[in-house]
Parts: structure tokens; sequence; C-alpha cells
């Protein structure tokens, strides 16, 4: 195997946020050596040895390539065994799964989940540990550093690997092995859930649409729901995986899935309605004319779990993000488990999962996931939802009124002002960090508020801490809004504003959501100042 050095970097900005290194996709595609030089910092930093490690990714633009261009770094840093999924394709849960079941040493996992693909779209590359998570943040600010301070890669001139058919490629002594991306994951799914109750409930008519939103649960979703549970041809559409996701925006969201929102608020709705993203992590829920909050999601599943079938031992734990609504937390305390807060980032629930402290979490941004896996599963969550329907002979609004009912409504939204100038935002947050000493007791277009601080998280398992992972308003123990700069943006800045509002007076969980949380959005417009610092009216996209 010949091996050759080739210049690249240093470069100062290959710093991975939330979930792995995002940026618009001529940025891989045109400087030369930038993903050479990222997989090189990595394998530099984490001990993969002579593997396995996997790679895989959502199918979008310059996935394949990139696939051929790890094959090559690796095996000039020494890997000698690959498993890649076929057509370079694997769901970032399912890259979990298998990183998990085979004893892989870790995994390159290619996507930029539901940012929009295609050349004038976005790509992104994270490395998934040998446990299947996402690098923790000690690892991934190496790997940053490094990125900084090496200059150079390694490369094997190797021939290009056919990723079209299943088997093993043997090459001066790399090995690399394609294999059905679909089938372990398919299995997990089986031991979790009760296949026969839910192909039960699709054999007495129940109906259903799955929007796969031309992204890579395409395949995955039409093996499970219509092969497997009987689901009729066309439950799942939009199901095949495109370099450029079709030209939509993969974000499964009110938004950017109008299509099926339209369709769960018309007379011709099915019984239920949901959808996934680009890497098939993310996941949302509608009934007719019903949509279910992430929020609220989570919570109906803790509520629910002991109905399904790998989960009816109970529930160790549960946690959230932070700008999560606190839905789960009234589940949590009803049952006697413990509950726990963390930053955003599904990384942060890892150490909680490993540790055995908790079996499901979840993130307001439509994620949920629990301790079969250690990331956020979109499709899992989905067959959740369907199990427990089955269980329980509900609908998706009944089980919703009936939750409220025991536990009480959490009112919530997200408003997302996207591609903002990136000083104005951070001035947004500056000035909120410089006015939270004089907020407590404060009244804000009405409402007063009771305390206010920036959230920080010590990691109870390994003692690490994280700071400036946003800014908390309180109102009263009932309200709060919170303020967090995303990190999963490539082009401007994006800042998200949560509120929420805890509702125990069953007469009012009908109100529609914007008008029972209007006060609290009008105070968050006023003391984040943002119209005027950032000159928009108007969210981008209101959840």
């Amino acid at each position: 195997m010949k091996i050759v050095e080739r210049e690249s970097g240093p470069f100062q900005d290959q710093r991975p946020g939330t979930s792995g290194l995002r940026k618009r996709t001529s940025t891989f595609v045109e400087t030369p050596g930038y993903l050479e030089h990222f997989v090189q910092s990595v394998l530099e930093v984490v001990e993969v040895g002579e593997g396995p490690i996997l790679l895989g990714g959502d199918g979008r633009y310059f996935n394949r390539e990139a696939i051929q261009t790890i094959i090559r770094v690796a095996a000039a840093n020494g890997v000698r065994r690959v498993v890649v999924g076929r057509g370079g394709l694997c769901s970032t849960p399912a890259a979990s799964c298998i990183i998990r079941k085979r004893g892989l040493k870790g995994g390159f996992i290619l996507s930029a989940s539901h940012n929009p693909g295609g050349p004038q779209g976005d790509f992104g590359i994270k490395f998934n540990m040998a446990n299947g998570a996402p690098a923790p943040e000690k690892i991934t600010e190496a790997i940053y550093k490094r990125s900084k301070e090496r200059r150079g890669h390694r490369l094997a001139e190797l021939p290009e690997i056919p990723l079209e058919r299943g088997g093993r490629e043997h090459l001066a002594g790399l090995e690399v092995e394609v294999i059905d991306p679909l089938a372990d994951y398919i299995q997990l799914m089986e031991e979790l859930f009760d296949f026969d109750l839910m192909a039960g409930m699709f054999a007495r008519g129940f109906t259903m649409r799955f929007d796969a939103m031309n992204a890579v649960t395409g395949p995955y979703a039409k093996a499970l729901l219509e092969e497997r549970l009987g689901a009729p041809e066309g439950t799942v559409v939009r199901a095949e995986p495109l370099p450029d996701f079709g030209g939509i925006h993969p974000d499964p969201n009110l938004t950017y899935a109008k299509e099926l929102v339209e369709l769960m608020w018309s007379d011709r709705a099915p019984d239920l309605g949901a959808a996934s993203d680009g890497d098939g992590d993310r996941n949302m829920i509608l009934g007719r004319s019903v949509f279910v909050s992430p929020s609220d999601s989570l919570a109906v599943l803790a509520a629910h779990a002991q109905e399904v079938k790998g989960y009816r031992r109970g529930l160790l734990g549960v946690a959230r993000s932070m700008p999560t609504s606190r839905a789960v937390d009234l589940v949590a305390r009803a049952m006697g488990i413990p509950c726990y807060e963390t930053p955003t980032g599904w990384k942060f629930f890892c150490n909680l999962l490993d540790a055995g402290r908790v079996t499901l979490c979840g993130e307001e941004s439509f994620g949920t996931g629990s301790d079969h896996v250690r990331e956020k599963d979109g499709l899992w969550a989905v067959l959740f939802w369907l199990n427990i329907l089955a269980a329980t002979g509900r609908s998706v609004e009944e089980l919703l009124v009936e939750h409220w009912r025991r536990f009480g409504r959490v009112f919530y939204t997200r408003h997302d002002y996207e591609g903002l100038d990136q000083e104005a935002a951070q001035a947004v947050m500056e000035g909120l960090r410089e006015r939270l000493p004089g907020l407590a007791g404060a009244v804000v277009a009405g409402q007063t508020c009771t305390g206010a601080d920036e959230f920080s998280y010590e990691d109870p398992i390994d003692g690490s801490t994280s700071l400036h992972q946003g800014i908390r308003l309180f109102f009263g123990p009932e309200a709060r809004v919170v303020f967090r700069l995303s990190g999963t943006g490539t082009v401007g800045a994006t800042i998200r504003i949560y509120m929420e509002k805890m509702e125990m007076d069953p007469a009012r969980h009908a109100t529609p959501t914007q008008e029972a949380l209007a006060g609290l959005i009008a105070a968050a417009r006023e003391v984040s100042r943002l119209k005027e610092l950032t000159g928009r009216e108007e969210p981008s996209v209101v959840t």
C-alpha cells in the first residue's frame, strides 16, 4: 500500500458543533484537503487502531466521494478493516446500532442532519465512539486543537471501492466490508416492539402517512412499516434518498413538512402522521388535527413505557435537554424516578445512558431516544407511538388529552430566528447576559420575572463542566423563557427562543398554544431587544 503525504491546513474553522463539523458543501468540495485534514485530526486523537470502523451517511450530495476519501485516509493511518453501508447509506441511529452490535471501534457518520443538501446546501461529518455515541466535548475539543496545529494529511493510493454490492473487498492489507445498513437495526426494533400487535392494528384498518422527506429513513420505513407491519403500499412517501432531498428542507416540523401537516388537518387525514429528517434521528408525530410537541411526545412515551415490550421492566430515569419543556419532569415526579436536565446535544445524554441512570431521553428539537442506541432515533419513536396506540386502542388526540388531564399540560413553543448577522446575534445574547443581574423582580411586557440565570452543567458521571448553555428567565414556578444561540446552522447565526407555561386546569388545556403563551412571547421580544438589534419582525420558524 503506497502512502503519500499531502499538504492541508492548518484550518482554524474545524471546530465540531453540537453534532459534528457542518459547513456549506462547497467548503468540503472546493477547499483542497479540507475533509482529509479533519479525518486525519480525528484519527490522531481517537484511538481506533486497526479498526474496524464504520462509514455511512444520509446519502446527501458528496456522500459517496467522501466515503472513498475517508477510506484512503483511514488506511494510511493504519486502519485495516472498514465496514460501509451499502450505497454509502446508513441512518444515524442505525450507525450507532451497528457500532454497538458488531463491537466496532467507532465510525464516521456523514450528515448535516436536518440541513438542506445539494451543491448549494450543507455537508457534515462526525465521529461516533465505540459505545455508538457522538464524541464527547473533551474529544471534539482535542480534534479541533489538532486541526489547528497539524500541517498535512496521509493518504493511501487505493482504487475506488464499489459500494452497491455487499461482500468484502481486500486491497493491500485493507478489508472493506459492504453491509446491508437496515438488517441490524430492523432486528433491534423487533426486539423492542410488539410487531404482531401493530400488524394486527394495520390489518383492522389503521391508516398512516410517513413522510421520509427524500432522505435516508425512506428504505428503513418501507421495510418496517409496509413490508414488516403490512401497512398499505404508499404509506411511506418520498421514500427514495436523494442527494439534494428533492430540493426540500428535510426537517420534520410544522414549517418544512407542510404537505403532511395539510393532510393531517384535512378530511382525508389518516390516524397517524409522522416524518423524519435527513439522517433519520428526528421525528414529528401528528394525529388528526393534532400536533404532538416533541416535549409532550417524550412525556407520553415515558408515561406509557411499560405497555411496550422492550420497556416493561420500567424506567431507570429520564433526561431532557434544558430547553425542552418540563412535561417529562411531571411524569418522572409522579413515577418516582430521576429526571436529569442536560445541555443541548445528544452526547450529553450518553454518560447517563452508559451509567444506567436513564432509559428514555429527548430534546425539543424533534429528537427522542432510549438506551437501545446512543443517538436519538426517529423511526424508533414512530414505532413506540404505534405500539402505544395498538396497546391502548386510543387515538393520538385521546392519548394527549388523557395525559394532560393526569399530569397537567405544559404549553410550549420555539421561535427560530435563522440566518441572522453573526454580530447582531451575539449582541442579543451579550445584552441579555449583561442584564441578567437586574432582571429578577423586573416587569417585562406585563410579566414579572422572578429569576434569571445562564445554564451550566456538571456531568454527574465524569464531573466535566459545560458553561454558557443558554439564558433562562423564570416567571414564577409555572413559566420560563430560554434563549440559545444554535450550533447546527452553517450560514449566519440562529437564535432560538423557547417559551413554556404549565397549566393544571383541564378547562384551559384546549387553548391554542400561541395564545396561551402570548404574554411570554411579548416578554421575550421585549427583554431581548431582538427587533432593534437584528431588524427581524417575526421568527423564521415557529414550532
